[in-house]
């Protein structure tokens, strides 16, 4: 029979090591777990000399297969809605007591071919060569990222992985579910403002033309409205629809471009955070997601340093990224949480306050999961604010650009009715 070695962690945290004799890792994987300890690394002892070629073998073609395993990735991304359920599924199934081997075979069986399939069935085979559920996720970047693979090492090391994919899969839930308020904020006058260019675009190219041969037959002067109306009109036929559609598009690209740039990509964060309404959404969006974060992660046992470097990273806004960057230098340097961030002018003086509070207390995660609550209920109010608020006022825009239109085409029309009563 098959001899393993494993590292794991007793039911204090401390770490272990040992052999066990079993027919196969997930056999090895049950006993580990029935003395009480929670297996980090299984590996297969290789066969001693003189016990035949074949284990020289497999141990050779497994070390020779690491270096290529430690390079390959799954390759795509997963949507976040499939990771979430995926930790959540996951935590029931080590919950439940059964090895992480049989239990990512499990979901790899229920997962729909793609890249989450794929980035499943591999970790299942680097766990099963004796990685940790870590190191394995962290080959795949794309789909687990810094703050997931850390989170899955905590619970790992404190031997509380089950609860860890609990709280992982409630963390994602939560900021997919603010993502997704966010988005839905965004689509309605998105989708609002193109249906008005439309009709509008419409109206220059189909309708005015007609009125423009109508009063061209007339050979009068037109009155300032509608010559305006009239090289509008021309200005759109001649290639101006192309600018209409480009400039949002560019002006999109051009965002995004500048972001990729640490340089300019704080000062573009900087003029967004100051558009009305819009800039509160993206303030409080951003301290709900690092709040969310940094708390979850010191929930998990990670070292505040190292939760701030991950928090900066997965922050998504450069001023709140470089504010955690200068709490980190400064936590790094003896200095307490409020201080810097307080100086940083980035977040409201209640949320110093109440960071202030948990540090004083001891429960700092605690402090912090209450404010990411908080500003995740103010977001969803300021998104239904600015849906209820949009919708007026695209209206009342909607009907002045049409009734503009119809003023300055009938205003020749009554001058012509005018000229044929006199006659």
């Amino acid at each position: 029979m098959p001899t393993f070695t494993y590292e794991a962690m007793n039911s204090v945290g401390q770490p272990v090591k040992g052999t066990v004799d079993a027919a196969n890792s997930d056999e090895a994987i049950a006993k580990v777990r029935a003395q009480g300890n929670f297996p980090t690394k299984i590996k297969e002892r290789a066969a001693k000399r003189g016990g035949g070629g074949d284990g020289r073998k497999a141990a050779a073609a497994g070390d020779a297969a690491s270096p290529t395993r430690a390079k390959r990735g799954g390759g795509g991304r997963a949507p976040t809605k499939i990771v979430s359920l995926f930790t959540r599924q996951l935590s029931t199934l080590v919950s439940a007591g059964l090895p992480i081997v049989r239990s990512l075979q499990i979901l790899e069986e229920q997962q729909k071919p793609g890249p989450m399939r794929v980035s499943v069935r591999l970790i299942k085979e680097d766990v099963t060569e004796g990685a940790s559920l870590s190191e394995a996720m962290k080959r795949h970047p794309k789909i687990f990222n810094s703050l997931y693979t850390n989170m899955i090492r905590a619970g790992e090391l404190g031997g509380v992985l089950d609860i860890i994919l609990d709280r992982l899969s409630e963390f994602m839930e939560k900021a997919d579910a603010l993502k997704r308020k966010v988005k839905g904020a965004m689509i309605y006058p998105i989708a609002v403002i193109s249906f008005a260019l439309l009709i509008v675009t419409g109206l220059m190219v189909f309708v005015v033309p007609k009125f423009k041969d109508i009063f061209d037959k007339q050979g009068k002067a037109l009155p300032a409205v509608t010559q305006f109306l009239m090289d509008t009109s021309d200005w759109i036929l001649g290639g101006g629809w192309a600018v209409i559609i480009i400039t949002p598009i560019g002006l999109v690209l051009a965002v995004k471009l500048m972001k990729k740039s640490p340089t300019t990509a704080i000062h573009v964060d900087r003029v967004l955070l100051k558009i009305p309404i819009m800039g509160q959404i993206i303030a409080k969006t951003a301290i709900a997601r690092f709040s969310r974060t940094l708390g979850t992660l010191l929930t998990a046992g990670v070292p505040i340093l190292e939760a701030l470097d991950i928090t900066a990273d997965t922050s998504g806004n450069a001023v709140y990224r470089l504010a955690m960057t200068k709490v980190h230098h400064a936590i790094r340097e003896g200095e307490s949480f409020a201080t810097p961030l307080r100086q940083a002018k980035v977040v409201d003086p209640m949320v110093v306050n109440m960071i202030d509070v948990g540090e004083e207390t001891g429960e700092l995660d605690k402090m912090l999961t209450k404010i990411a609550d908080t500003y995740d209920s103010e977001v969803e109010t300021l998104v239904a604010s600015l849906t209820s608020l949009m919708e007026p006022i695209m209206v009342i825009v909607l009907g002045l650009i049409v009734g503009f239109i119809v003023v300055a085409l009938f205003m020749p029309m009554i001058g012509m009715l005018d000229n044929m009563s006199n006659k």
